[in-house]
């Protein structure tokens, strides 16, 4: 407790206050006791600003660790608000309740608030609030799928700091930058962010931020598959969390390693580590997280054979993330239950999961297409607009240089002329540069980065055109055989060369007239004019005898690459995703009749009966 006499004195509580900010980023837990030294010097009935700002850093902080005492310090700070005099006070009350809402996964809840937060920063036009507002948002918005949007908030925030010189802030929120340019698959973005900000971080101290920014690089390489490089980033976690007598942050460490033990064959490792975790959320309410060891639970009992275990841990993890709304989360819970029922033989649910989790991740690969193709286009909007205001700023001195000139009457002529060409010019480059810049965007847009094929979205509209001109086609969808088992084993490097393998055959067999794609995962797509069965089942067989006899000794020694392809031909006035849906069967009946092999469903073979039961596609 502090001395009397200190109650007396607003600016010694103004002080205490500034350090406890300035402490949250290096020790949380120095940063409370100076909030609680503060409000106990500022007393019952001193300023209500000092203690609305100690009790909501108070609950900022309990929020990580006991939701019930900070719903108890939150309630205490709306009971002070309608005396406070700093009216952006309110944008803090409102951050902190959007994070209570995010732990307890209502993630729509949270972002009312946080928009309620923003607009109350500006209404006060708080810079500093506004930042902090904009964070919140931008990270909530980046779990929802909602990307450029969260970047939108995101790098704002960050412009905000840096104009505010609070470069700690600024590296908080260039670790949120990083978590949503990984979820956009943008992986070696987010890598640059999180490396640059630890930098700073080491430099200035900064080791509760240390801990965020090396449990993030770790799910970077957990995404990659790059497990050593996963294990030691999460172990840094944990070190820091530890120092820090951080309990969240080492439950996030544990949970990243587990996801490693996982990952290379230990889960037995990754239960003991789990149950670590579990046992240090407590009183936390951090449901994400606790869906997030509820997945790795289950991997881990499936890949010890329990399997009713494992399917209650990855039904529960699925209904915490659909809740949460977090549609990437939703895709690897669909994906684990898949393998879980492919295990277990039941191969209906399998393929009931695998269409589940497609259907995600068709739907995050669309958001993530478009999301980055926007960030660019802003991204080019501001180089553009900046361009312009140099261009600006250069007619400017171009006409103060003529005005100055007008009383030389000989030399104003040839002033004039000289700034119309370099006006002209300079349009002119800017315009072809803006064309260049747009050709390369659509360039990106539409193909696919690993294989340099064109992607789902370019294949699939040459498709829809062909069959609105009402020309017939035919349609092949080929599926690599057992290519999770080529990831599992050999490393993801090596199924990446298998694809550019096989997209190297693709392309050879498929030559124009015929339009080719990768749909994504293994899965690729050849649209074949003309609609001819004999013609289109020849040209499966090509690729099916082209990709078996690739030379892939190098990545996969233990065994030939093969693949099944499933075909149809179209039928008049058919729409695409008839046709896409008949090839899919085929698909599979070539699945389910022993791999490497070609299957033809026609329009007139579509409902007839079928062997029951469906192999999963690997």
């Amino acid at each position: 407790m502090l001395p009397a006499s200190l109650a007396a004195q607003p600016s010694a509580v103004d002080a205490l206050l500034q350090r406890a900010e300035e402490q949250i980023r290096i020790d949380p837990q120095a940063s409370a006791l100076l909030a609680q030294q503060a409000l106990a010097a500022a007393g019952p009935d001193g300023p209500a600003d000092a203690r609305v700002r100690a009790l909501l850093m108070l609950c900022e902080h309990e929020a990580e660790r006991d939701r019930s005492a900070a719903q108890a310090r939150l309630a205490q700070a709306k009971a002070l608000m309608p005396q406070v005099q700093q009216r952006s006070l309110l944008t803090y009350q409102l951050a902190c309740e959007g994070e209570l809402r995010e732990y307890a996964g209502d993630s729509a809840g949270a972002v009312t608030l946080f928009e309620q937060a923003v607009l109350a920063a500006e209404q006060t036009n708080d810079r500093s609030a506004l930042a902090q507002a904009l964070y919140h948002r931008g990270y909530a918005r980046g779990v929802r799928g909602e990307y450029a949007n969260g970047l939108s908030d995101l790098k704002r925030a960050a412009q905000l700091y840096e104009e505010l010189d609070k470069p700690a802030f600024r590296t908080t929120v260039q670790s949120g930058i990083a978590i949503v340019y990984n979820r956009m698959g943008d992986t070696e973005n987010a890598r640059q962010y999180y490396t640059a900000a630890l930098r700073f971080q080491e430099s200035a101290g900064l080791k509760r931020e240390m801990v965020v920014t090396w449990h993030n690089l770790g799910r970077v390489h957990e995404t990659l598959g790059d497990w050593a490089s996963a294990e030691q980033a999460f172990e840094a976690s944990l070190k820091f969390s530890r120092e820090l007598a951080y309990p969240r942050g080492e439950a996030h460490a544990l949970r990243g390693l587990a996801g490693v033990m996982n990952g290379t064959g230990r889960p037995a490792q990754a239960l003991r580590l789990l149950d670590q975790a579990t046992t240090l959320l407590g009183s936390t309410i951090d449901e994400r997280l606790r869906g997030q060891i509820l997945l790795q639970s289950g991997i881990a009992f499936r890949l010890l054979q329990r399997g009713t275990e494992s399917q209650a841990a990855l039904r529960d993890a699925l209904a915490i993330f659909e809740r949460a709304q977090s549609p990437a989360e939703q895709g690897r819970a669909h994906e684990a239950l898949s393998m879980l029922a492919a295990d277990q033989g039941d191969w209906r649910e399998a393929h009931a999961q695998l269409q589940a989790y497609k259907r995600l991740s068709d739907s995050l690969l669309k958001r993530q297409i478009d999301d980055r193709f926007a960030t660019m286009k802003a991204d080019l909007d501001r180089s553009a607009q900046a361009q312009a205001m140099r261009v600006m700023q250069r007619e400017q001195q171009t006409m103060s240089v003529a005005l100055d000139q007008e009383r030389l009457a000989g030399r104003l002529r040839t002033a004039a002329i000289g700034f119309g060409v370099l006006t002209v010019s300079l349009l002119a480059l800017l315009v072809w540069r803006l064309r260049r810049s747009g050709l390369a965007m659509r360039h990106l847009a539409m193909t696919d980065e690993l294989t340099g094929l064109p992607n789902r979205r370019d294949v699939l509209h040459r498709l829809d055109q062909m069959l609105a001109r009402g020309e017939g086609c035919a349609l092949l969808i080929i599926d690599l055989d057992h290519f999770k088992r080529i990831n599992d084993t050999h490393g993801h490097p090596a199924g990446d060369a298998v694809l550019r393998a096989s997209a190297h055959v693709l392309r050879q067999v498929g030559q124009p007239p015929v339009a080719l794609g990768r749909l994504g995962g293994e899965e690729f797509v050849l649209v074949q004019p003309g609609g001819r069965p004999g013609a289109a089942t020849a040209l499966a067989e090509q690729v099916r005898a082209g990709i078996e006899q690739m030379d892939v000794a190098n990545w996969v020694p233990d065994r030939p690459v093969t693949t099944s392809v499933g075909v149809t031909v179209s039928a008049p006035d058919e729409r695409t995703s008839d046709l896409l849906r008949r090839a899919d069967r085929a698909l599979y009946l070539a699945k389910a009749g022993g791999r490497n092999r070609v299957c033809m469903v026609s329009p007139e073979d579509e409902f007839k009966p079928t062997a029951a039961g469906l192999l999963t596609p690997s």
